[in-house]
This record gives structure tokens, sequence and C-alpha cells, in this order.
């Protein structure tokens, strides 16, 4: 299983945020590149980097950060907020992005993100499913959409999609678990590779996932808070 810590900047800053929402800011280094290279001194391979102004804004902000990341560590980073055009995605890739993760604009334009899958491949383009209460949230989880989660996940599938990052939102920034029963019935009814996202609170928590099939799994408070430590993400990569 893939070992993804999170990296999730506001102003240029790596933050966290609980439930998606920005009031509950929390800076945790101003430095982000810094922190990557922490990451990639300690085994770790894969990077799971938000643009949450970009997410907000509806566009790439923070692409200098990715740039540097990218320029400076060999972590392979999957990038994701505000990716919404073209432009935005050539800009991600040419930032240094290794793929890149569409959720809202698989919602607000599915011809454009079926047009990405087909010209950069499906190992390129992850559908990023973010739900609350069983429907996809859109927009830097500002809104929920009238999609239900596995009517989305399916209609995917179906279009050739292989990947999944699925955060449950209500579990994001808690640190009281993930959604477990959830994931065994993505894995069960899909034949998506899932990476889990939200509410993984202790290395434990990352042997279930790793137990129940995921693909991969991102951590993100737990990291920032030491209820894990790098050491500790070290000895599964």
């Amino acid at each position: 299983m893939k070992i993804i810590p999170a990296i999730d900047i506001i102003d240029g800053k790596c933050v966290r945020l609980t439930k998606g929402d920005y009031s509950t800011k929390k800076i945790y280094s101003s430095k982000p590149v810094e922190v990557a290279k922490e990451f990639e001194d300690s085994g770790i391979q894969f990077l799971h980097l938000v643009d949450l102004d970009g997410a907000k804004a509806q566009k790439i902000i923070n692409y200098k950060t990715l740039e540097a990341i990218s320029s400076q560590t060999n972590l392979n980073v999957d990038f994701g907020g505000g990716v919404k055009t073209n432009n935005d995605i050539e800009l991600a890739f040419n930032s240094g992005a290794k793929q890149i993760t569409g959720g809202s604009i698989a919602i607000n334009n599915p011809t454009l993100f079926l047009e990405w899958i087909k010209k950069y491949g499906s190992d390129k383009i992850i559908l990023g499913a973010d739900c609350n209460n069983g429907f996809i949230s859109v927009n830097g989880w500002q809104e929920d959409s009238s999609f239900e989660l596995f009517d989305f996940l399916k209609h995917y599938e179906s279009k050739s999609l292989k990947s999944v990052i699925c955060t449950d939102i209500s579990k994001d920034g808690m640190l009281e678990g993930p959604s477990i029963d959830l994931y065994k019935k993505i894995i069960s009814d899909t034949s998506l590779k899932l990476i889990a996202s939200g509410g993984v609170s202790s290395m434990e928590d990352l042997i279930i996932l790793k137990e129940i099939g995921c693909e991969g799994a991102i951590i993100g408070k737990a990291l920032y808070e030491g209820k894990i430590t790098l050491k500790q993400l070290s000895e599964l990569c």
C-alpha cells in the first residue's frame, strides 16, 4: 500500500483544516518544501499536494510551491485544487506534478474531464471523490452536489478511470479513524484502485486500510500532530 503524506497549501504555507472548514486553518509550516524534503528523507516516495487557495478560487494559485517541491525532491506528486481548465492541467504538469486529482471538474465539466483521461491516460488522472453524507462535495468542499457517491464512482469506472481518492469529509481532520465500512464497500462494489483519505489517526488505521485492500492511504493531521511519526511511516514504505 502506498503511504502518501499530504501537504495542503494556503498562502504558500503548509496548513490543515478540520472537515474542510477554512475557518479552522492551522499553520504547521511556512516552508512546505522543507516539509516535503523531510518526507523524502524518511523514505517516503509519494506526496498528495492540495492547493486550497486554488480549490476556493477555482483556478490554480500555488503552482510555484508545486514547482519548488517537484524540482527539489524526487517525490511523486499528485496535485489537486483549482484544476478546472486545459491551461490549469498543463500548468500543473509543467510545474512537475506526476498525477492530477480532479474532483469538482468531474462534476461540473465531465466532458473536459473525460478528454483529460483520454489525452493523459488513466494512470495520470485520479478521480477525487470527496463525499458528505453519501453525496459528492465540490469547490473546496464549500458546496454539496446532487451526485450520489457510488453512482459517481461507477460512472467514471465505466469510462476507463482506474484510481480514486475518496475522502469522507465528516472524518477529515478529526483523528477518529477512517471510514472503513465505506472503503470496504467501494473495494467490493467497484474495480477502482482506492486511495483512502480522511480520519487516519494511528498506525493501526493504516494496517486496517492495507488489510482491506486499499491501494494507498493519505496521512495528514495525524502526522503533523505527532500521532504517527515519519519513522513509523518509513517502516511501511
